[in-house]
């Protein structure tokens, strides 16, 4: 149960957004930029550095719903999303992402462990500094939405499907888009 009245109906960050819209839309906003703008990494790459961070911190709906957003724009691959988050050092990405993954993993724990060596390696590996700086910025912001929906206990549902159905349409029309439905849904509830 959440810690306060949140609108029914919209699980996790869904429904925090929906009790604060002013705080929402720049929130959707920065997720927009960090995992769908144009970039060198692709949607589904940033996808997996944030699904990575999420499950890091154990936030079941993060985790879940990037996984899903993930495997959307991986021609869904949900074995590879589970093979990225159970051993990423195994899975069948490349070396640039892996060492991206390292650094977000950094940057979960404590941003101050991300160490020279570990950005040599990802410039080693053909890594960009825009892609460390979206790497970390995306570990970072993710820290934050994680215990936005943790802090405030949200309702984190376990059905797979619903994650898988609500990735394809997060991968297919963004995050801003994802805001507004919130706000609609909220509204015609009250």
């Amino acid at each position: 149960m959440p810690h306060i009245h949140l609108p029914e109906g919209l699980p996790g960050i869904r429904g925090a957004m929906a009790f604060r819209p002013e705080s929402a839309k720049p929130l959707n906003d920065l997720v927009e930029v960090l995992l769908r703008a144009p970039n060198s990494l692709t949607a589904g790459e940033r996808e997996l550095i944030a699904m990575y961070v999420s499950s890091l911190n154990d936030c079941h709906y993060c985790q879940s719903i990037h996984g899903a957003v993930a495997a959307a724009h991986l021609d869904g691959d949900e074995e590879l999303v589970r093979r990225v988050q159970c051993d990423f050092e195994q899975a069948d990405i490349s070396g640039k992402m892996k060492a991206l993954l390292t650094i977000a993993g950094r940057v979960q724990k404590d941003g101050k462990s991300v160490t020279a060596e570990d950005i040599q390696r990802a410039r080693d590996h053909g890594a960009t500094d825009v892609e460390i700086h979206d790497t970390v910025l995306i570990a970072a912001a993710f820290c934050m939405y994680n215990r936005y929906v943790d802090g405030l206990d949200t309702v984190q549902p376990r059905d797979e499907e619903m994650f898988r159905q609500r990735g394809i349409k997060l991968a297919r029309e963004g995050y801003s888009a994802a805001c507004k439905d919130n706000v609609i849904a909220f509204t015609e509830r009250a």
